[in-house]
């Protein structure tokens, strides 16, 4: 269990340590075990499930590890799952590359909100057909980092989360109006949008006599909107 820098969690526990395989070019956690030579055996374990704080608490589950893919063992993950009912005063959240990887473990634990994690580059069926049918209290889209935009179908979600890539580089900074047309939808379709603090340097107001600040900025005030899920 660990604090974090992640905005829109608390906690983070990895149940499941070890080197992703997914091998993601941006993955932070991937850099840490190179620069540290920490150990990269895929390995379980259960210790970090127990002593979770009393108070209620967003916890991001495998913020260095991809659980559903294949290395992940089925025990594991029930494991994993079942220890959340005994904590049903804390949130546990589950965010994945690999969707199809949710459908096996649906429907999920009501105190679990689930998560499919993009670039930006799926296009509608992506949700559609494989998000769609998940059952799950919240479920939710992070685009990050958002290295490009396709319409997304977002009416099979429940919540959306975009950030940039870090260390933040002009050559993979998002276009501040595919934030606006994703936030345009949000708006439409009353989904909670939660922006990171590394898309502050984007941000436009109302000073700038942008009209559609108020969608994507707290009111054009200056600050990023950052909701969550009732």
């Amino acid at each position: 269990m660990a604090k974090t820098k992640i905005e829109w969690c608390d906690l983070s526990i990895n149940p499941v340590k070890g080197l992703c395989p997914s091998a993601c070019s941006y993955c932070y956690a991937r850099r840490m075990y190179n620069r540290f030579k920490w150990d990269e055996t895929i390995r379980f374990d259960d210790q970090v499930l127990f002593g979770l704080p009393k108070e209620p608490k967003r916890i991001f589950v495998g913020s260095t590890m991809e659980l559903f893919g294949k290395w992940v063992k089925d025990s594991w993950m029930e494991f994993i799952l079942q220890t959340t009912n005994l904590y049903p005063q804390h949130t546990f959240i589950f965010l994945t590359k690999k969707p199809i990887g949710l459908r096996k473990w649906s429907p999920f634990p009501k105190n679990c909100w689930v998560g499919v994690s993009t670039t930006g580059l799926d296009g509608d069926s992506y949700f559609e057909d494989i998000f769609r049918p998940i059952e799950a209290t919240v479920k939710f889209v992070s685009i990050e980092p958002m290295l490009d935009y396709t319409p997304l179908d977002l009416r099979w979600v429940d919540w959306v989360i975009i950030g940039q890539q870090t260390p933040i580089n002009k050559k993979t900074e998002p276009n501040p109006h595919w934030i606006k047309d994703i936030a345009d939808d949000c708006y439409e379709l009353k989904i909670p949008l939660f922006l990171k603090d590394n898309l502050e340097s984007l941000l436009v107001t109302e000073k700038d006599n942008n009209k559609y600040a108020p969608l994507w900025a707290n009111g054009g005030n200056g600050t990023l909107k950052q909701e969550f899920p009732k």
